[in-house]
């Protein structure tokens, strides 16, 4: 059966658990803490976005309400790691826990891929793709994105190794199989090693045309520049040490070398490291920009009574796609 395989090692692997159960369980609540007010502050100010027509905050605000949904599940996994990966809950929460977790993974990387490439189309291409970007069509593809990624991975809930009762394990299964392999080919190739290329050209791409423009500031360019870096190397430290374990789980199963016990603690280690993306989109994609931080203060005034008109903001996106057209 098709395998998610959270913990693909031996069930003996107790040392393991413990020796990983602190620095886990307080990476995981480090997340909580800085990623549940966040999301939930750039929900809000992404839907103010959203409700001016603007067709990249469709998918920050898709972008948003997918970490939160990603964070509701740590307390969860936060308490498994605790009690030395010990279920204490029904096999049935763990099969609804586990599918959240994992699709809301790659919703979240699917989402950083559009962001990317609307950036692009509106920055490199902005003359052909007037007039043709619509907020409809961004939430078209955004319910695309979820119905796909929820569709490949509703297997979990006919899956042995969701079954709860007993050993007490959630995802946690003992020995590899074809099919778990060749979920972790595909998990690698289409959830990661493709999504990866897409936001190397695409901000490439941008950055080479802001360097370009004549119409940007020398210190307009530097922070486009400092933003092209982050998305990517923020893609890189969250996501590739666990699709690399995923790679190497997958080939040592056809190279027959036995369980990969060796790579418990790596495996965990990079599972938490894609967690805190969650706590940084947020940071990165919505709080940078000024017009996003105009909506906050403009917020915060009135929630504090104060009637202060404020000028309606675009899109930081359009401010730099102006510069550059000017």
């Amino acid at each position: 059966s098709l395998s998610l395989n959270v913990y693909q090692v031996s069930l003996g692997s107790t040392d393991g658990c413990l020796k990983d159960r602190l620095p886990l369980t307080l990476l995981y609540s480090g997340v909580m803490v800085i990623g549940l007010p966040a999301n939930l502050l750039t929900l809000f100010l992404n839907w103010m976005q959203v409700r001016r027509k603007n067709v990249l905050a469709v998918y920050l605000w898709g972008l948003s309400l997918c970490d939160l949904t990603y964070l509701g599940t740590l307390p969860v996994w936060a308490d498994y790691v605790s009690r030395g990966h010990i279920w204490q809950w029904s096999s049935f929460a763990c099969k609804v826990t586990g599918f959240i977790f994992f699709t809301n993974m790659y919703i979240s990387i699917f989402l950083l891929c559009c962001i990317s490439y609307d950036r692009y189309t509106a920055v490199v291409h902005s003359l052909e793709v007037r007039g043709l970007r619509h907020r409809r069509h961004a939430v078209l593809v955004l319910v695309v994105i979820v119905f796909v990624v929820a569709i490949v991975h509703s297997p979990v809930f006919i899956m042995k190794e969701g079954a709860a009762e007993g050993l007490k394990r959630c995802f946690e299964p003992s020995q590899s199989s074809a099919m778990v392999a060749g979920f972790n080919y595909a998990r690698f190739t289409f959830g990661f090693l493709l999504p990866l290329v897409l936001l190397v050209f695409t901000n490439q791409r941008v950055l080479a045309s802001v360097q370009r423009s004549t119409g940007l500031r020398g210190e307009q360019k530097r922070r486009v520049r400092l933003l092209v870096v982050a998305v990517v190397l923020l893609f890189l430290v969250c996501f590739t040490p666990y699709h690399l374990i995923l790679l190497a789980r997958a080939i040592s199963f056809h190279l027959d070398s036995g369980d990969c016990e060796f790579m418990y603690t790596p495996y965990t280690i990079s599972l938490g490291l894609a967690t805190v993306n969650s706590a940084v989109n947020p940071i990165l994609y919505v709080l940078a920009s000024k017009n996003i931080r105009k909506d906050l203060w403009q917020g915060l005034a009135q929630l504090c009574g104060q009637e202060n008109a404020g000028v309606p903001s675009s899109s930081s996106q359009n401010q730099v796609q102006q510069s550059i057209k000017s």
